[in-house]
């Protein structure tokens, strides 16, 4: 049988300062990846991946690699939710993401939600290796099907990893593994008590602790945050649907990060 055509893409993003200003030190681009860079005041470079083959599929691979260089500021983001579509392949859609900090740099990884459709079959990598003295902001946000278009997920393979490393050692690994009959499995107590909607909201950074109090005090229950260790706060958020965990999701993320989200999370 001919195998089917398949998207590919990858993309590499580094800076450096330039007196105040952080800017491009490297940038490539292959395949379905393309970046827009907004225009902004400030000295904060702003990236906005896109994926022009419109989604995730069987046997498609994205691998996006970011080195924030020495006291620099980047925020990457994406133009709008990532699509897991049904696969007809027994290789499941790939996405890997590398993310390096250096001495003093600051990186938000705030892509929006993947939302995974019925039969979809995805795995996907979260690697992040930073210093003590950087700051990371990250979120992954999933969506179980859409609730308004009456959608379920009775049959999907999902893996999710993220693994961060401070000073080389690992400090933070998380994994989530569903197989079969997703709903099924959202729907038991001890999983998501029947949530569609979920994040994972991870803050690594010297003044971490301090956003602990601010955090429980805008959590719903279904929500909880811990201070797992000096220097790493962990927030795990459920929802009913997708709409629900933007409600609780963008302050959160506002309260972190000290402002405003992109842009494209307000479109």
């Amino acid at each position: 049988m001919t195998a089917q055509p398949r998207a590919i893409g990858t993309a590499l993003i580094q800076t450096k300062l330039r007196g105040t200003q952080t800017v491009l030190d490297d940038f490539r681009l292959s395949g379905s990846c393309r970046m827009l860079f907004p225009r902004r005041t400030d000295p904060v470079l702003e990236g906005v991946l896109l994926n022009t083959s419109g989604g995730v599929t069987g046997g498609d691979s994205f691998e996006t690699r970011a080195v924030a260089g020495t006291d620099t500021h980047l925020t990457l983001t994406t133009q709008a939710a990532e699509r897991a579509y049904r696969s007809i392949d027994a290789q499941p859609g790939r996405i890997r993401t590398h993310l390096t900090l250096q001495d003093g740099a600051q990186l938000n990884w705030l892509p929006q939600e993947t939302i995974l459709f019925d039969g979809a079959s995805i795995d996907r990598s979260l690697d992040i290796d930073i210093p003590s003295s950087a700051r990371l902001l990250m979120v992954e946000p999933m969506i179980f099907g859409r609730t308004a278009m009456g959608e379920t997920i009775r049959n999907a393979n999902v893996r999710d990893r993220i693994t961060l490393r401070r000073d080389g050692q690992v400090t933070f690994a998380d994994r989530i593994a569903l197989d079969g009959d997703v709903q099924s499995h959202l729907d038991r107590p001890f999983i998501a008590g029947g949530a569609r909607a979920m994040a994972a909201i991870l803050l690594a950074a010297p003044d971490a602790e301090r956003h602990l109090p601010s955090m429980r005090a805008c959590l719903p229950q279904s929500c909880g945050v811990s201070l797992i260790r000096d220097g790493l706060l962990f927030a795990r958020l459920l929802a009913e649907d997708g709409h629900a965990l933007r409600q609780i999701l963008i302050p959160a993320l506002r309260i972190l990060r000290g402002g405003d989200l992109p842009r494209t999370w307000m479109l």
